[in-house]
């Protein structure tokens, strides 16, 4: 369903106190863990407000610049970020979880931190621009996905000021919808800590959504295969119903050995996940 998390702002400064390192996003966690009766829970792990960054650094030409987060009961996100003469880029995620946090991990079998290490997909961004992405980002390894949007990064910050011109990620480039769509995880919208309203303009959906065929294929091999009509009726200050438009939905995600995802975006920044 729609979810909500605290929005993440890091700012490190260097030993003259300027800005060296520069982030603004917001994450959220689905873990599988094992209990002790040797069933499988799925547990979902959100930011708390209490986010510190401790252990996050500057980095240089030498060294990597690291954006480094703890929250919660014990619990932990890194990024390191390495760079050439012209670019940086993200290198690899590290994301630990306390199951002996008993309020997320009720009656986990196997107790403690427990640490995942995964390679940041994030492409190559100019020195001096800011890398920018409203849309959801998923990464699925080791019974845990972890999910990303509304980000705003910046490593190797030049003579403490964030730059004015931004790397937008692929999933934020306009596109046109394709006929045959694919998959990923959760539920949110491009706004920062609430959902974002539909235009007042919009028209009023009809009764009965559209009904949609999506899929999702691996190498040559269909993965992921869903027909569905999609329906919101979302309670903010007045009710509020949305229909999902398949003829304008684009759709993207990953099958894995044990999870399949299904990420359905429908232009308005509306975004909904299976």
């Amino acid at each position: 369903g729609f979810f909500q998390s605290y929005a993440v702002e890091v700012d490190v400064k260097d030993a003259s106190n300027a800005t060296c390192l520069y982030a603004k996003w917001m994450m959220r966690f689905l873990i599988k863990y094992e209990t002790n009766s040797s069933d499988y829970k799925n547990a979902t792990l959100n930011l708390s407000s209490d986010v510190t960054h401790n252990g996050s650094v500057c980095g240089n030409d030498t060294q990597a610049a690291l954006l480094a987060v703890q929250f919660g009961e014990g619990h932990s996100w890194s990024v390191n970020f390495t760079k050439t003469n012209e670019t940086y880029q993200g290198d690899f995620i590290t994301f630990t979880y306390n199951t002996n946090d008993t309020a997320v991990f009720p009656d986990a079998k196997r107790k403690g931190p427990i640490t995942i290490v995964v390679k940041d997909i994030m492409r190559p961004v100019q020195l001096n621009n800011v890398f920018v992405c409203h849309n959801t980002d998923f990464f699925e390894a080791e019974n845990v996905t972890q999910v990303f949007w509304n980000v705003t990064v910046q490593a190797f910050v030049q003579n403490g000021t964030i730059g004015k011109k931004e790397s937008r990620c692929h999933a934020d480039m306009p596109t046109s919808a394709p006929t045959v769509p694919p998959t990923v995880a959760n539920v949110t919208t491009a706004s920062t800590t609430t959902l974002s309203p539909a235009p007042t303009t919009a028209p009023k959906p009809v009764e009965n959504p559209d009904t949609g065929n999506y899929s999702l294929k691996s190498g040559n091999k269909t993965c992921f295969l869903a027909t569905v009509g999609l329906q919101l009726n979302i309670s903010q200050d007045k009710p509020l119903l949305i229909n999902i438009n398949p003829k304008t939905t684009s759709a993207d995600g990953t099958c894995g050995n044990t999870t399949a995802t299904l990420k359905l975006n429908d232009g308005n920044s509306t975004l909904i996940g299976f």
